[in-house]
């Protein structure tokens, strides 16, 4: 990626894609900004990107490096013997509890304290819709929105924010520029975590018949979701055509899978995030 010069004005907002373990990505470009004292009114994040932006506006430069590589090692939260014990492919109660009441303890105090935007999106299992959750002061239900919006369909048991039963936000609207857009920001810096011209198959997924039976939008969501990705992923790339946004993103087909647990690749990824971010200068307005 050649180098660029973007203002950040009051119309920029930062919007990061999710993506799993992939999101690693994410956290070397968030790292690079912290170390540069780089932030934006209005912050979106869905699943892991919502994860990360956590650690990046309480300004713990480093907090989800750690977690998603040396306490990754140490701990291996990922697996299947937590589908037996959780019905989760990762360790919720670790991730979401534990870690960040113990382990390497949240800045709540800072999240809540922060005079920028934060949102973060799920889906919402009762009308297949994207929900847009804007909290920073009360840390339970900042952790049932993350957890929520990170709880992937088929791997992960429904959520729940305010008793609504909820799923990924990435099933409903992976890529939220247009949300940013309705809110008002009209020059998004976007944080992609798959390389320039990747597009999902438009077969998508189908959902087994015994699965989702109580919430049938859901399943509809889930099928289309590959056509809606494809279709908010022209729109960024034709605002980049334009020069109405800034898109950061791997530069080749990366190798780190969702649910990767090869640390060197994900320190790579990691790097090659970090190192982009760094050719992008900024001017504050």
């Amino acid at each position: 990626m050649a180098s660029k010069k973007v203002e950040i004005t009051d119309l920029t907002s930062l919007v990061l894609e999710g993506g799993g373990m992939r999101g690693i990505f994410t956290i070397g470009v968030l790292d690079n900004f912290m170390d540069r004292g780089i932030r934006f009114p209005y912050v979106i994040g869905v699943s892991a990107g919502a994860c990360s932006a956590l650690s990046y506006l309480s300004g713990q430069r480093g907090r989800a490096k750690y977690i998603n590589t040396e306490l990754l090692a140490q701990r291996n939260y990922i697996g299947l013997k937590f589908l037996l014990t959780q019905r989760n492919i990762m360790d919720f109660d670790f991730l979401f509890h534990e870690l960040p009441e113990k382990v390497h303890p949240y800045r709540y105090d800072v999240l809540a304290g922060c005079k920028e935007r934060f949102e973060a999106v799920t889906t919402n299992c009762l009308t297949g819709e994207a929900n847009y959750f804007e909290e920073k002061s009360d840390p339970k239900r900042v952790i049932d929105v993350v957890k929520a919006s990170s709880s992937l369909p088929f791997v992960c048991p429904i959520a729940y924010v305010d008793g609504t039963p909820m799923a990924d936000g990435g099933v409903a609207d992976s890529l939220p520029v247009e949300r940013a857009l309705s809110q008002g920001y009209t020059k998004p810096v976007i944080v992609l975590t798959r390389n320039m011209g990747y597009r999902k198959p438009l077969k998508g997924s189908k959902v087994p018949f015994f699965m989702y039976r109580k919430y049938p939008k859901l399943k509809e969501a889930i099928e289309n979701r590959n056509s809606i990705y494809n279709r908010e992923i022209e729109l960024i790339e034709k605002m980049e055509r334009e020069g109405s946004a800034v898109v950061i993103r791997p530069e080749r087909p990366i190798e780190v899978g969702r649910m990767e647990r090869n640390i060197d690749k994900l320190l790579a990824l990691y790097q090659e995030g970090y190192d982009l971010a760094a050719k992008i200068e900024f001017e504050m307005k």
